[in-house]
């Protein structure tokens, strides 16, 4: 009888165990809190999450992802907040003065240090080892922009590199052979002249200086420059390979003018005039291929390849991570919400719908496939000479100063040499007066 008694208890827990470790992605135990926090997530209570992204093209992936979590986690509501990504960190910065940022949101490598120092993300190194998630499933660069003083904050949610797209019509009535990996900007110019159409409106390129991920960082880089120092304590501007490569780019609009000016630009930004059959080539990143091929008016007139080249092949990889609010109302969900979308099945989603490069190891093909209208796998092979994108504790604020004063310059405001030279010496004291 008492051994009966004690099978039967021995039963119940099994049954008490399992349930409680149903659910929950990467294999980890869902319904537990991981290190403390809030939590109704082992309840049923209901609980509303803000989730904070900033591409409304990514908009329907996300939501998509947040159905799925809940399909495992019906007390768990998600709601996908979209803010522009001109305003999305200073919000975030405001929101956090307020202590009222979103659950879970998005966050980029030139931002993550400024937040992470502040104190204001919730430290994830703990959740991820009593959960026993391995974070060798992504790119350790990847990982390493949401780490910071060796705690991890944040997971790896997608990359990107740059290509440059570039319109078949145009080119097909310009008789211009579509570029391809073998072009240098010696060849690009060729042919950005026989494209260019001034009475059409039709240019060959855009040499917009309101991205340096997307333009003139990936050219310091060709040339052999550099944009901050592996110390990240100096700016590269000053150098004679970052002025040969910014002075080029200048002379697209300036010399060559194959390009808009600058306030043609401003007055309709480049990807709006590449999507009317204004621009003829536009160097961006992989994440615009969905916009272009939800596009009907370009969808099957557009196509990409690699960046031409300069002394050598460089482009910029840059990430975006999933991280949460330190403070939070229900960081104990918001920890399970998180390790939902560090899983593989919320990176399927991703690279099956064809809205980014997803960074979870081994689904960033499913991503190439979703549309084989175009050459996407430009991007993928650029890993093998991407360079890191540039970030300090605050080089959103750098950012901020070059844009000005290189908007100045290519504007015809002042001389480039002396943008430049403004550039690296205001560069160089916010860098001296970062802390951390």
């Amino acid at each position: 009888m008492k051994k009966g008694m004690s099978l039967l208890l021995l039963c119940l827990i099994i049954i008490l165990t399992a349930c409680s470790q149903s659910g929950g992605g990467n294999g980890a135990t869902s319904g537990t809190s991981g290190n403390g926090g809030s939590s109704n997530a082992g309840s049923n209570k209901p609980v509303t999450l803000r989730y904070g992204i900033w591409d409304e093209n990514q908009a329907p992936a996300m939501k998509q992802i947040a159905a799925k979590f809940n399909e495992t986690h019906p007390n768990i509501t998600v709601n996908v907040e979209i803010t522009p990504f001109d305003q999305y960190f200073q919000k975030l910065e405001t929101s956090a003065a307020g202590n009222s940022m979103p659950d879970v949101f998005w966050m980029n490598p030139a931002n993550f240090p400024k937040f992470a120092s502040n104190d204001q993300l919730l430290p994830l190194s703990d959740y991820i080892a009593s959960n026993n998630i391995d974070m060798n499933n992504y790119p350790k660069p990847l990982v390493d922009f949401f780490t910071y003083q060796d705690k991890v904050y944040g997971f790896p949610k997608d990359f990107d590199t740059i290509g440059l797209w570039y319109n078949k019509q145009l080119f097909d009535e310009a008789k211009v052979p579509y570029p391809d990996g073998t072009w240098d900007w010696n060849k690009l110019l060729d042919a950005a002249k026989k494209l260019t159409d001034p009475a059409k409106g039709v240019y060959g390129i855009g040499a917009a200086v309101d991205s340096g991920q997307t333009s003139y960082y990936n050219l310091i880089l060709q040339n052999g420059g550099y944009v901050i120092s592996d110390d990240r304590k100096s700016m590269g501007y000053d150098k004679p390979e970052a002025a040969q490569a910014l002075q080029f780019w200048y002379d697209l609009i300036h010399k060559y003018k194959v390009s808009p000016t600058i306030a043609q630009m401003t007055d309709t930004t480049p990807e709006s005039l590449f999507e009317s059959g204004k621009l003829a080539m536009y160097t961006t990143g992989s994440w615009e291929a969905v916009a272009f091929n939800n596009t009907d008016l370009i969808k099957d007139k557009v196509d990409v390849a690699p960046l031409p080249q300069m002394v050598k092949k460089a482009t910029i990889i840059n990430g975006l991570g999933n991280v949460a609010a330190k403070n939070g109302k229900h960081t104990a969900e918001a920890w399970e919400f998180l390790k939902f979308l560090g899983s593989k099945e919320a990176a399927e989603i991703m690279g099956s719908t064809g809205t980014v490069i997803p960074a979870f190891n081994g689904t960033q093909d499913l991503w190439v496939k979703s549309m084989p209208n175009y050459k996407l796998q430009v991007f993928i092979d650029a890993l093998s000479y991407a360079v890191n994108y540039p970030i300090s504790m605050d080089f959103r604020s750098i950012q901020q100063t070059d844009t000005e004063q290189l908007t100045k310059a290519f504007s015809g405001q002042i001389p480039l040499p002396d943008a430049l030279k403004a550039m690296t010496e205001k560069d160089n004291a916010m860098l001296a007066a970062e802390k951390g």
